[in-house]
C-alpha cells in the first residue's frame, strides 16, 4: 500500500482551486510541457483519482486545470461503480497513493435520462450491453420517483428531475466504492483517503460537492 504524498485536505483544496480558475477563465494549464513529459517517462504519482461520466463535456483535467500525471481517471456512462471501475480506483489507492477520489457526475446527464426512460411503461429499445449498465442507475430513478409518486410504478419523464436522480445515483456510487472495496474503505477509515461526490454544472462550470466521506472540510 502506497502512502499518499499529500493530505486528503491538500488534495481536495488543490482541485477546488483549479475549478475556481476554470470558472474564472484564468487557467494556468500546468504540467503540460516537454519537461513534464520527460519527468513522467518512468512513473506517475497522481494525488487524485476520478470516476467520471464519459460525456465529452466533462473532462476532469480541464475542469480542474490540471496537467499530465496529475489525475488518474476512469470514465463510463453515468459514472457507474462496476467491477472494472472499482478495481481501477482501488489500484489508484493501493499502488499510486492517491489521497482523494472524486466521483464526478454532471447536470443533464444522458445516461440518467436513458435510465429514466428504461423505467417508463414503454421504454426505448437499447442494446443489451447498454441496458445492463443503465440497470445500475434505475434504483436511483425509482427512489426519486416513489419519493413523490405512489400512484404508478412507471416513471413519467415529464414529472421527474433528471439532476435530482443524478444526485441520488452519485451518492449510490460513492457508497458502492466503499462497499465493493475493502482497500478503499480501510483507507478512508485510516484518514489517508477521502471520497467526494460532485455534480458539474455545464453552463456555470462549477463542480459542486454533493456528498463526501473522510477527514476533510469540503465547502458546498
Amino acid at each position: 500500500m502506497h502512502t499518499p504524498r499529500v493530505t486528503v485536505q491538500q488534495a481536495w483544496d488543490a482541485l477546488a482551486e483549479g475549478n475556481e480558475r476554470f470558472m474564472a477563465g484564468e487557467l494556468l494549464h500546468p504540467q503540460q510541457n516537454a519537461a513534464r513529459r520527460s519527468q513522467l517517462r518512468g512513473a506517475q504519482a497522481p494525488n487524485a483519482a476520478f470516476l467520471g461520466c464519459s460525456d465529452s463535456r466533462v473532462a476532469a483535467e480541464i475542469l480542474f486545470d490540471c496537467g499530465l500525471g496529475d489525475l488518474f481517471v476512469v470514465r463510463n456512462i453515468g459514472q457507474i461503480a462496476n467491477a472494472n471501475t472499482t478495481a481501477t480506483m482501488e489500484f489508484a489507492v493501493a499502488e499510486l497513493g492517491v489521497a482523494v477520489i472524486v466521483v464526478l457526475a454532471h447536470g443533464s446527464c444522458g445516461a440518467v435520462a436513458a435510465a429514466i426512460d428504461q423505467t417508463t411503461a414503454v421504454p426505448a429499445e437499447v442494446t443489451p450491453a447498454i441496458r445492463k449498465e443503465l440497470e445500475e442507475i434505475q434504483p436511483s430513478v425509482q427512489q426519486e420517483w416513489f419519493a413523490a409518486h405512489q400512484d404508478s410504478p412507471y416513471v413519467d419523464p415529464e414529472h421527474i428531475d433528471v439532476d435530482a436522480v443524478g444526485r441520488r445515483h452519485l451518492d449510490a456510487t460513492v457508497n458502492a466504492l466503499m462497499r465493493q472495496s475493502r482497500v478503499i474503505s480501510d483507507a478512508v477509515a485510516a484518514g489517508t483517503l477521502g471520497i467526494v461526490g460532485c455534480q458539474y454544472q455545464l453552463e456555470e462550470g462549477r463542480v459542486s460537492p454533493i456528498s463526501w466521506v473522510g477527514r476533510m472540510d469540503v465547502a458546498r
